[in-house]
């Protein structure tokens, strides 16, 4: 007689006992499903799974998968690669996070069919004792189908239940050969599917979640401004009127993202001069990023600007030119913020009663003081933040650029993004942080939408090659969208400080088509590259200091090339992906060799690009054609998007030769493939 179990060691033995079945090395998820993954309205999501148990049993799997605020499943059969893992689909159809999970038992009806067919391929015919056994299986499914008839009033189930007392006869009378084909009978397989007893039956330990967010967060082309600087006159404050002005020659360009430096009230006390002076000037407007004053703080405008009507009128005109409008968010307040006044618990304090500024040795930001996160009025200050998002996207605005999350709590931001997408699934976060790898990676998991990345110090080939193999091909992939901006009022990079113009080419090229996110700090176009003092990434003349007017027609300009690539990433879907990017050989070890192909192949880009902004290069390169949807029977037209030429290829092998001084690179589109007669 069985003994009862009764204690957590007993207890121990009832779960180990009951668990027949494995369900391993589940994919796409992150941290065991800890954090969700990321895709894009209308992706199919992949998932795939291991499912083990002992002997030779054959096991059934559904994939369960809905929208959250659902409550019921929509259930996809998993079927078994040649590799033995386990595989289905389900695509997320709306901007709604969505959870899938997986369920898998013993198959009882596909074991019995699999031994049928084994012995009547065997040249066994005698099979009514297989035959009466697989009729008592088909019998216990329509028992289910009656009784699912009854609970929910269902035609559906009715007519199944028919179906199946109509197969279970036969399987008493047919001889031997027609039984086996009924067993292989797709409808009597999808209703035992349906019906039948799921044995030892086994829930994954986890629900995993969908973050589904718009096209716009995979892709899109960024210009970033000082509204300020919209001017022809240095001694006139630019207003939101001016960058009105600026938006179609953006637009010709091909951005379809202006992103705005700060547009708040900027403070007084100890505001910045020119190049960062720690005295101003009478007529020096300050840092952006030293937020508040009198005149008002995170929800309001600066009053050289504009008026909050004015940035309304902003952000329509850009929309009607295909452009959103994108705002930089700085928790950080200038001494003149009203929050000082308001919440002077929101700020640390040190043991004299005074405020530490902001630091970033070697940097020092004396016109900035950080948000305590540690306040013990953490609560008030979390959802204050959540309101100034919220101010801003009743002005129209679904994109933020967020300065420094990394300083701020990991637990405020999950918060924070969770809460606004709840109520707004198209708001979109781009976390600029420059930070350790494992910093930057938990703030995607936790919600942000795109990330900054290390491209604009990485500039050789091996590190380019080893960097997106890493953020396009591991784990990555998932969760993490890296955003490549090629230069920022921050950086300017030594490469772009030497090179000249034909290395601000080559860094566009390779960032608007390694990822499917990228932008530029306005000024790039005309190749702008004196630095503060030699070794430094400042620039001469900041403009995060003074109001900077520029010639948008000079000589050294580059914005027929940029209007070209733009003009090739809207126009090829293979370049609205990050996740297709995939690597060629070539022996020079300055020229990099990538392609991109759409999901339905269709379309396909091919880059070659010169790291060499100095000398022309000349060498081989190596094609997968494979990748490229050819073999080496083909013959291939290419053609290229930034000078219009054509050629025509065979073969893996290819010789190519790049002068900086004319264009740096091919962005190529494979037009037509023929097989050679």
């Amino acid at each position: 007689m069985h003994k009862p179990l009764t204690t957590a060691h007993d207890s121990q033995m009832q779960r180990l006992h009951d668990e027949r079945i494995l369900i391993l090395n589940v994919a796409p998820q992150i941290d065991s499903g800890r954090y969700p993954i990321k895709r894009i309205v209308g992706d199919l999501v992949h998932v795939e799974a291991t499912l083990l148990r002992e002997g030779h049993d054959h096991l059934a799997a559904v994939l369960k998968s809905m929208r959250v605020e659902e409550t019921e499943w929509t259930l996809t059969p998993m079927t078994q690669r040649a590799d033995g893992r386990w595989i289905a689909s389900f695509r997320v159809e709306e901007l709604k996070d969505y959870v899938y999970t997986i369920e898998a038992w013993t198959d009882r009806f596909g074991t019995w069919r699999w031994g049928l067919e084994r012995k009547y391929e065997a040249g066994i015919h005698d099979l009514r004792s297989e035959l009466l056994e697989g009729a008592h299986l088909v019998d216990e499914a329509r028992l289910q189908a009656v009784e699912w008839a009854g609970d929910q009033d269902s035609s559906e189930h009715t007519a199944n239940a028919l179906f199946l007392k109509h197969c279970a006869e036969q399987l008493r009378h047919l001889p031997a050969g027609a039984a086996v084909a009924l067993a292989r009978d797709l409808q009597l397989e999808a209703c035992m599917l349906r019906y039948a007893e799921r044995r030892n039956l086994t829930t994954l330990d986890r629900l995993i979640y969908v973050t589904v967010d718009r096209p716009k967060a995979r892709c899109g082309a960024w210009y970033e401004l000082f509204v300020r600087s919209q001017t022809d006159d240095p001694r006139r404050h630019g207003t939101f009127r001016d960058c009105i002005k600026r938006l179609p020659e953006i637009a010709r360009l091909g951005f379809d993202v202006l992103y705005l430096t700060p547009i708040h009230p900027i403070g007084t006390t100890h505001r910045k001069g020119r190049n960062n002076t720690l005295k101003a000037g009478p007529h020096d407007p300050g840092s952006p990023w030293a937020i508040g004053s009198e005149e008002g703080g995170h929800d309001a405008v600066h009053p050289e600007l504009g008026t909050l009507k004015d940035f309304r009128d902003l952000v329509q005109a850009a929309r009607e030119l295909g452009i959103e409008i994108a705002l930089d968010i700085a928790m950080q307040c200038s001494p003149d913020h009203p929050y000082l006044k308001k919440h002077p618990q929101w700020f640390k304090h040190r043991p004299d009663g005074t405020l530490q500024y902001a630091e970033n040795p070697p940097k020092k930001y004396q016109d900035i003081y950080p948000l305590d996160f540690d306040t013990e009025d953490w609560v008030s200050l979390w959802q204050e933040w959540k309101r100034i998002f919220l101010f801003w996207i009743k002005q129209g605005v679904s994109i933020f650029r967020v300065d420094n999350p990394h300083t701020k709590p990991f637990g405020f931001w999950e918060w924070l993004i969770h809460e606004i997408r709840l109520v707004h699934p198209e708001a979109i976060f781009l976390s600029e942080a420059f930070t350790i790898p494992d910093k930057m990676k938990t703030l995607a998991k936790l919600g942000f939408t795109q990330s900054y990345t290390y491209f604009t110090w990485t500039n050789d080939k091996p590190g380019l090659i080893q960097y997106f193999t890493d953020l396009t091909r591991s784990e990555m992939v998932e969760y993490f969208r890296g955003n490549l901006f090629a230069n920022t009022p921050d950086i300017l990079h030594a490469y772009l400080q030497k090179g000249g113009r034909p290395a601000f080419k080559i860094r566009l090229l390779l960032a608007a088509t390694l990822s499917s996110s990228y932008g530029i700090y306005s000024g790039y176009e005309l190749c702008e590259n004196v630095p503060v003092e030699p070794g430094s990434e400042e620039y001469l003349h900041s403009e995060k200091y003074e109001i900077k007017v520029r010639d948008w027609n000079h000589v050294l300009n580059i914005n027929d090339f940029i209007q070209r690539v733009n003009r090739a990433r809207r126009d090829n879907p293979a370049l609205h992906f990050y996740d297709n990017l995939r690597f060629h050989a070539c022996e020079h070890p300055d020229v990099m060799v990538y392609s991109k192909a759409a999901p339905d192949g269709q379309n396909v880009v091919l880059v070659i690009v010169s790291l060499n902004p100095r000398d022309a290069v000349s060498c081989h390169v190596d094609l997968d054609l494979s990748l490229l949807g050819l073999t080496d029977q083909h013959v291939f037209e290419v053609e290229d998007q930034i000078t219009g030429a054509r050629w025509t290829w065979r073969g893996a092998r290819q010789f190519i030769i790049l002068h900086p001084d004319k264009e740096p690179g091919h962005l190529l589109v494979l037009r037509k493939a023929s097989l050679e007669s």
